[in-house]
């Protein structure tokens, strides 16, 4: 199974429910970038105090502050002896994408696979709502979903002319999907 891997799809696509999954399955390091930042802070490090500061003023906290917390994970991993890992909400734009593969170069590690979970709208919409949270309705649902488009569609094309890049059908129950994903990383 390839074992250096990044998850792409809109919101709402299962990327975090399907790659914590998979993590666990082939014994993966998950880099979830909202995890990352939350177990950053909570640890006290350097780099999660420069980002709640960053966060306590309702602010993004920046690409340059995100590659630093991966770095320094991927740094740990291999120092510990190496394995796999799986990218999940990183990266989000071309301008990451970019910084992302130079980081990687430099640690000599390339990605593997870019799996690309695709689900039509109108399932996104209803999978989204049915969450319940007080913060989704159709119209923030579908602005979201706009700017993924926007950030992110260039990010597909960028990882397919790389040759990296395999989609797959994100509907179904977690268990078809999941199947799904494996099979496309045996291939």
């Amino acid at each position: 199974m390839k074992q250096r891997l990044l998850f792409l799809g809109p919101p709402g696509a299962g990327k975090g429910t399907q790659a914590q999954q998979l993590a666990v399955h082939g014994g993966l390091l998950h880099l979830s970038t909202g995890d990352l930042l939350r177990g950053e802070v909570a640890a006290g490090t350097e780099l999660g105090q420069e980002a709640e500061a960053v966060m306590a003023r309702g602010e993004l906290v920046s690409d340059a502050l995100v590659l630093a917390i991966v770095r320094s994970r991927l740094e740990q991993q291999a120092a510990a002896g190496g394995g796999g890992w799986l990218l999940d909400g990183f990266p989000r734009n071309l301008a990451q994408a970019g910084a992302l593969e130079s980081l990687l170069e430099e640690l000599d590690q390339q990605i593997e696979r870019v799996v690309l979970m695709e689900l039509d709208d109108g399932v996104l919409i209803q999978r989204l709502l049915s969450r319940g949270r007080t913060d989704d309705n159709e119209e923030v649902i579908r602005h979201r979903l706009d700017v993924y488009r926007e950030q992110t569609a260039p990010l597909i094309d960028f990882y397919r002319q790389k040759g990296l890049l395999q989609s797959v059908e994100a509907d179904g129950p977690v268990e078809a999907i999941a199947e799904r994903i494996v099979a496309l990383l045996e291939g």
